[in-house]
């Protein structure tokens, strides 16, 4: 999915845009998702694809919506990301390129990983909504 600058900035407010265009990061426990509860699906807000299920979220402590799995292996993707002297996994969303989060080898069973997102890029839908 292409858009130009315009698009984008026309699309998100500020804080998505920096998260999902620049790489930012929102602060922790500073977003609508980090605890919530309910039973549904997470998307994308830059192009509406569902990135993932309530049912793999997990409380992780962090402040940011953390997840064991994506809902579909094709709707998120890896890059390696170097930045701030570290090695991480930086997610993406594969049908518009935005910035996630990272992904870590720390999570629950049964992946062993946890997909820690920012809040401020995702949409959710209530199943049965």
């Amino acid at each position: 999915m292409q858009r130009t600058e315009a698009e984008w900035r026309e699309r998100l407010n500020a804080r998505q845009y920096n998260v999902a265009r620049e790489q930012g990061t929102e602060p922790p426990f500073q977003n609508e998702y980090w605890d919530n509860k309910a039973d549904g699906i997470y998307f994308c807000v830059g192009c509406d694809t569902p990135l993932f299920d309530s049912e793999t979220k997990f409380k992780s402590g962090t402040g940011w919506p953390s997840f064991y799995a994506p809902a579909a292996a094709e709707g998120v993707g890896e890059h390696v990301d170097l930045s701030h002297g570290m090695r991480r996994m930086e997610v993406v969303c594969n049908a518009c390129g935005g910035h996630l989060g990272h992904v870590f080898e720390d999570g629950p069973p049964p992946t062993g990983l946890r997909y820690c997102i920012n809040g401020v890029i995702l949409g959710f839908e209530k199943k049965g909504s």
